[in-house]
């Protein structure tokens, strides 16, 4: 299954597991939010815990698709905002454990939760700039600095885990071996508390926040929306699905 679930000791785990990086489709993004929601909205759930299984967290959405499907762009769109309103909407908190790299959809993930611990390996990236598209940024900005943000975006450079500590992103830096072990760990400590209790608290720090992230959202993916109407577009992921390659403009 791509993505599966598991329930115990009152931690909901969100696993994806879509070899061969976990990039999703829009099909797969559209189901990714309920199951999240499902999930915490459990009674028998106080923390919920999202991670991957194989070479890294999340390649983000399935560009080969887009490169076919080009009119399918308003569905992925769909699945990506409800995908992360769902993140940042469960009740209770959401921890997410990354590895590897942590691509597009993926920093939406980890941007919409409420903490993430990474593996000594890891790292995020927007590569949006080369991919004919548009969109990130907002969930990047709950993690990192206005400016570091930008540097990654322009660039569609790579933020490694330790930088993303030291500029307050990550709660926790681990080996990849010990990544699981620490992630449960944390969990179980959220876990251990009312759930009555998250709830509220989870309400009130979503409310506290001086923006709203999911409207900033959607004001990117307008300009994604523009962007994929573009020719350069097109050329851009013709050229990502023919080797990786970066379109000369």
């Amino acid at each position: 299954m791509p993505i599966r679930t598991e329930i115990n000791d009152r931690i909901g785990e969100i696993i994806l597991d879509h070899p061969p990086v976990n990039a999703l489709d829009s099909t797969l993004w559209n189901a990714l939010p309920d199951i999240i929601t499902e999930v915490g909205s459990r009674e028998d759930v106080r923390c919920v815990l999202i991670r991957a299984e194989g070479r890294g967290f999340c390649g983000g959405v399935d560009i080969k698709e887009m490169q076919a499907h080009p009119e399918r762009i308003v569905e992925l769109n769909r699945g990506n905002y409800r995908t992360f309103k769902a993140v940042r909407d469960c009740p209770v908190p959401v921890v997410v454990a990354a590895h590897g790299f942590v691509i597009g959809g993926g920093i939406g993930i980890c941007g919409a939760s409420d903490t993430v611990i990474a593996s000594d390996d890891c790292f995020f990236s927007l590569p949006e700039i080369d991919r004919g598209a548009m969109g990130g940024a907002s969930h990047l900005s709950r993690m990192l600095p206005l400016h570091a943000v930008r540097a990654a975006f322009f660039t569609g450079g790579k933020i490694s885990a330790q930088d993303a500590w030291r500029l307050g992103g990550v709660h926790k830096v681990v080996s990849r071996d010990d990544l699981l072990t620490e992630a449960r760990a944390f969990a179980a400590v959220i876990a251990g508390k009312s759930r009555t209790a998250l709830v509220l608290a989870k309400q009130a720090l979503n409310g506290l926040e001086a923006r709203d992230v999911d409207h900033g959202y959607r004001f990117e993916q307008g300009f994604t929306l523009e962007m994929y109407m573009h020719a350069d577009s097109q050329a851009s992921r013709d050229a990502f699905v023919d080797g990786g390659k970066q379109a000369k403009f």
